[in-house]
């Protein structure tokens, strides 16, 4: 399927433009990264405490921060999940694995002094885990003239808590929403009443990483891209020249960079996430660019006496419906997956939506001008070279130098 057919745009023509924006976007993002003293790294790498806790009214984030900050040392923060109803991202940054043991109850029993009834000796029904639930009610049941077994009781609380976490996100806001459930009479219903409360929050999950083990993680995924990047260069040296190799690498480098450089500059965190996401920028970059070099080599072999530019011109317009086709469907993925995919996607569907815009413009403007300089400059060399005076003629030019094949 092609889109456009017989195109004749001069992309090598136009060329600066984009190296200019390029250069402005690095350097940007390497002022800002300085600036901030590297990239913001997530939980994941830099070790501590993330919680995402769900309130039933907006929430109150400097009152939120106050309280954390009075029982919690270090840096605290707290912000709005972006696209979560009244939900909150509350992250601390912890230097030892002995803050991390503690760090939970802390952080949990601060919101239920804050935001709950913590002198009403009643247990939290919204946080509450299915064994202290069953601990909680068994003997009042029992005492109110109920009395189940161990696994009538099991099944009992099984759906209560399926129906806070699954019919109401982790928010009941009244007992007597539960009156329809299967086996919930007067009975159990004024129990839970007399023996729990209804907090106002949720802690929906509890992400702990030890510094040590984030340390870790951050020298791996280096090393994975590194590793990845110097695959990719053999491989390109061995299949084409190693003048494509270098072209290919620079121009991955320049997406990453100017990746990273935009996360810094919009204060978004690096994850594991954001690393597979990067680590598939690498591939898709790497590939549409291979794409374009292929296409070079092929019409290397029948246009011989064509100038370089003017082939490579002519090798980006026949490549170009496929590159619309492939670029612009992914592109369309992952900005639906960053408009709709919610936070845990966030991370992950920026870098690829940044990746691929520019990712796809590297391939042409970045990496292929690569190669036509480096041929400028070894017909220039050429040109000059002794024997190009010494016959009194003028010296011939040699045609481009086809490249390897295997």
């Amino acid at each position: 399927m092609e889109i456009f057919r017989n195109t004749n745009f001069d992309f090598l023509g136009h060329k600066w433009p984009f190296i200019t924006a390029s250069l402005v976007l690095s350097v940007a993002g390497i002022v800002s990264l300085i600036a901030k003293g590297g990239p913001r790294y997530g939980i994941d790498f830099r070790g501590g405490t993330n919680m995402f806790v769900k309130f039933q009214d907006p929430p109150q984030i400097q009152r939120i921060r106050t309280a954390l900050s009075q029982r919690i040392k270090g840096e605290i923060t707290v912000q709005n999940v972006v696209g979560g109803a009244n939900e909150v991202l509350i992250g601390t940054e912890l230097k030892s694995d002995t803050e991390l043991a503690v760090a939970r109850q802390a952080m949990t029993e601060t919101l239920e002094a804050t935001f709950g009834q913590p002198g009403s000796g009643k247990l939290d029904f919204n946080n509450a885990g299915r064994q202290a639930l069953v601990d909680r009610l068994r003997d009042p049941l029992i005492r109110n003239g109920v009395t189940l077994s161990d696994a009538e009781m099991q099944e009992l609380v099984g759906r209560l808590l399926d129906y806070r976490d699954k019919d109401r996100s982790g928010l009941v806001t009244s007992f007597d929403d539960m009156s329809t459930l299967s086996g919930v009479n007067a009975t159990v219903l004024n129990t839970l009443k007399q023996e729990c409360y209804l907090a106002g929050f949720n802690v929906k999950s509890v992400d702990i990483v030890g510094p040590k083990a984030g340390a870790e993680l951050r020298v791996q995924a280096i090393r994975a891209t590194l590793l990845a990047l110097a695959g990719m260069l053999v491989y390109i040296a061995f299949r084409f020249e190693w003048i494509y190799g270098v072209a290919a690498v620079v121009a991955v480098f320049h997406d990453t960079i100017i990746t990273i450089g935009l996360f810094s500059i919009f204060n978004k965190e690096i994850s594991l996430t954001v690393i597979a996401a990067l680590l598939t920028l690498v591939g898709y970059s790497m590939n549409d660019t291979i794409v374009v070099f292929d296409r070079i080599r092929e019409n290397l072999k029948i246009l011989r006496r064509e100038n370089l530019t003017s082939l490579v011109n002519k090798s980006v317009n026949q490549t170009l419906s496929r590159t619309i086709l492939t670029s612009g469907l992914t592109f369309l993925t992952v900005l639906a997956l960053f408009l709709f995919g919610g936070e845990v996607l966030h991370g992950f569907s920026f870098a690829l939506v940044i990746g691929i815009l520019i990712g796809t413009y590297s391939s042409v403007f970045v990496a292929s001008p690569i190669v036509v300089f480096w041929q400028d400059v070894r017909e220039s060399r050429k040109r000059r070279g002794p024997s190009a005076g010494t016959s009194g003629q003028a010296p011939r030019k040699n045609p481009v130098k086809a490249v390897k094949q295997t």
